[in-house]
């Protein structure tokens, strides 16, 4: 609209100036053109401008140009919508068919009528030559002569090879080779290598299905025979508990991961290595026929493969070691009912009732008071597996002194809690709390020991001079004081221990 009025003003400028020869040149020009433009119909088709009988009157002209409006931004029509049916076309005074007008300040009218301001081409992905191509959105970069194409493409581009360089190797760049994958097999030394971490973390989750899944990802079909085996001699190194562990984990693990035939292998091959195991573990043919009478309750193997190896031990000559394992799981199977044999490991740590715990307790420092061996006794209280129980040692040791009456038994037991305070087998907080036990049973202890508060006076006494009591334990020590009468006149304070004879 802009352009329409500056057009406006400087025609009405030239009128101004020279009406006469404006209007007699406008006049002869719009005769000529009125003989020769065509009618143009109102949607832009000149095909069905005739049929409608709607004609466009013809546009004013100055000096030799035809006047156009500014037409605003319109949505190209398809083909075949609309009643006209033909798409909307633009002609000149001569009827021939305009591809792009530039109007006014810079409105560029692009073939087909199609006006695009230039805001819009400074955002459009359009094509700017317009006499070429079909007004497609641009590649992105990719494709065209002597560009560098789309990136990553030159990754997937075939590298081209010159059989006349002189780094062409024929044997490598041969089209014929086939590639496959080798899958290469691990030997019995490594498979221990990579199942010895996934034990040692099953004694501490206990999950059966973590190590079925581990066993999985690495096992194949050879070493199945020896995962039975890595089981039992891994858990020769550890405790009962573990051990029992092991048992449960075998029975999991059949007809999983491993089948019964694979179990009898694992077996086998344990009997011919007893003389090298027994080196480390010299119980190695007890516990080797536990395993196997436990397998044999757990329904893994069959009973026969106990008695048919008893009986052909001259035949098989595994030596007598692999003799002493077969008769001890040979034993434990002939009992009446294999019930037993759920508990052929013993009930391991906190398993265990407390009062056979406190009863092993009590043998324990027995035999130490008749040995005097700290080293054993230390070895057996590990044995329990108890480390959070050890106040009941603390404490049933100072009661056994306190029964005794013996300076001697008042040494032995000084010497046994600070041989375990020094190895840390009992913790401080045990100490503490086993001395703190005796202390307030003390008026049960005195019914039936009453020199009880001078032996623990004493008693207390030495373990500060051996060191290993602490400011807590002494602090808190009960006083038994003498009873004494109002007659005494001693004003309250205490008399001494020594008395003489005539008071």
């Amino acid at each position: 609209m802009e352009v329409e009025s500056n057009n406006k003003r400087a025609t009405n400028g030239r009128h101004s100036a020279s009406p006469e020869g404006s209007d007699s040149k406008e006049s002869s020009v719009e005769r000529e053109l009125n003989g020769e433009i065509q009618a143009v119909e109102l949607n832009g088709s000149g095909s069905g401008s005739h049929a409608n009988g709607h004609i466009k009157k013809p546009l004013p002209v100055e000096d030799g140009r035809i006047k156009r409006k500014a037409k605003r931004l319109i949505q190209r029509q398809n083909s075949g919508s609309g009643g006209g049916g033909g798409s909307p076309s633009q002609t000149n005074g001569n009827g021939a068919s305009a591809s792009s007008t530039l109007v006014g300040n810079g409105i560029l009218t692009a073939t087909g009528g199609y006006v695009v301001p230039h805001r819009r081409w400074k955002n459009s992905r359009r094509s700017r030559n317009l006499n070429r191509g079909r007004g497609l959105p641009k590649k992105g970069g990719a494709g065209g002569k002597g560009v560098w194409g789309l990136p990553g493409s030159e990754a997937l581009a075939e590298v081209y090879e010159d059989e006349n360089d002189p780094n062409y190797d024929s044997e490598c760049n041969d089209r014929n080779v086939e590639l496959r994958e080798v899958i290469t097999e691990i030997t019995p030394v490594e498979f221990f290598k990579l199942a010895e971490p996934i034990v040692l973390e099953y004694f501490e989750h206990g999950d059966t299905h973590e190590v079925a899944v581990s066993f999985d990802e690495i096992l194949q079909g050879p070493l199945r025979e020896h995962i039975t085996s890595i089981l039992v001699e891994i858990s020769m190194d550890h405790k009962d508990s573990q051990r029992e562990m092991t048992s449960v984990l075998i029975s999991d693990l059949y007809g999983r991961v491993i089948t019964g035939k694979d179990i009898e292998k694992g077996f086998n091959m344990l009997l011919s290595n007893l003389p090298d195991l027994i080196l480390d573990t010299p119980e190695a043919p007890i516990i080797l026929g536990n395993f196997m009478a436990r397998a044999v309750a757990d329904d893994c193997i069959p009973p026969k493969f106990v008695a048919k190896s008893t009986a052909d031990l001259e035949l098989l000559e595994l030596g007598e070691h692999a003799e002493q394992a077969l008769r001890r799981a040979d034993s434990l199977l002939h009992k009446q009912g294999w019930a037993h044999l759920d508990n052929v490991w013993g009930m391991g740590g906190p398993l265990r009732p407390v009062k056979t715990i406190t009863k092993q307790m009590e043998l324990l420092l027995k035999e130490y008071q008749s040995s005097r061996d700290v080293a054993e006794a230390q070895r057996c209280l590990r044995a329990l597996e108890v480390p959070h129980y050890h106040h009941e040692l603390v404490y049933e040791a100072i009661v056994m002194t306190l029964e005794s009456l013996s300076q001697t038994t008042e040494e032995a037991m000084c010497e046994l809690l600070k041989q375990l305070d020094l190895t840390c087998l009992v913790l401080p907080a045990g100490m503490e709390q086993g001395f703190m036990r005796v202390f307030d049973d003390m008026a049960d202890i005195v019914l039936d020991v009453p020199l009880a508060y001078i032996i623990l006076d004493r008693f207390v006494e030495r373990c500060n001079r051996a060191g290993f009591l602490t400011d807590k334990i002494i602090n808190n020590m009960p006083s038994r004081g003498r009873k004494r009468f109002v007659s005494e006149g001693d004003g309250g304070h205490v008399k001494p221990a020594t008395l003489p004879i005539r008071d």
